[in-house]
């Protein structure tokens, strides 16, 4: 299969981004967290700057795709293991997450996910995101990778019921992985992920990154 790439497909693979020693050090900044959960959205994670700033390994991934001045800004660890063998059906990614809710013409609706307060922006501000998904341990096919729809970042907003239809005419791409690989993706992808067919530990911490600040004095959040 042609490896894809970020400027045509909206998705690439950067193999070996993190070392191992790399990789340790984010996990131990995830020690103290439940491992029962399958996803958890994270917020002040001090550990992980120097591994998400503009100067680290997976800093430096964000700004060669979406420019120097990109910025993590949301973060969710997920964690998939026999007992927590989620499906998540095909979807686009619309929300952002944000310091505090204010009056923003073109934003909304608003709702509040593990105490923190999501909204949906614009579609020009998804448009200029990157996602990057830092796989913690290994991922082959029956072990629940990423799919993606190459391309399906240029189709704009999908309304839910076309998803399946540009799926299909766009075709499927699966995310395999090995422990360290980062996967980039163009925020506005349409994706999704299976049950594991062989459940076993698949932590990935997922991280947006967007280059700009956002209107009418609405904060992101950050990481």
């Amino acid at each position: 299969m042609t490896e894809l790439t970020f400027e045509q497909d909206g998705a690439q693979r950067f193999r070996c981004a993190l070392s191992d020693s790399g990789t340790a050090d984010v996990l131990s900044a995830f020690a103290h967290l439940p491992t029962d959960v399958a996803g958890i959205r994270l917020s002040d994670c001090l550990g992980l700057q120097s591994t998400l700033a503009a100067s680290g390994p997976v800093g430096r991934i964000a700004a060669g795709l979406i420019g120097e001045l990109a910025q993590p800004v949301r973060a969710v660890l997920f964690d998939k293991t026999a007992t927590t063998n989620w499906s998540l059906a095909w979807h686009q990614d619309r929300t952002i997450v944000v310091r505090e809710r204010r009056p923003a013409p073109d934003y909304g609706p608003w709702s509040t996910k593990a105490g923190l307060i999501h909204v949906q922006p614009p579609f020009r501000i998804l448009e200029e995101m990157a996602t990057l998904r830092i796989h913690l341990d290994d991922v082959d096919d029956d072990n629940a990778p990423l799919l993606i729809a190459p391309g399906s970042h240029r189709e704009g907003r999908v309304a839910e019921t076309d998803i399946p239809g540009v799926v299909a005419r766009l075709g499927t791409a699966r995310c395999i992985a090995d422990k360290g690989d980062v996967w980039a993706y163009a925020t506005p992808i349409i994706h999704a992920s299976e049950v594991a067919a062989a459940p076993r530990r698949r932590r990935v911490l997922q991280v947006d990154y967007s280059r700009r600040s956002l209107d009418s004095g609405l904060e992101w959040l950050g990481v």
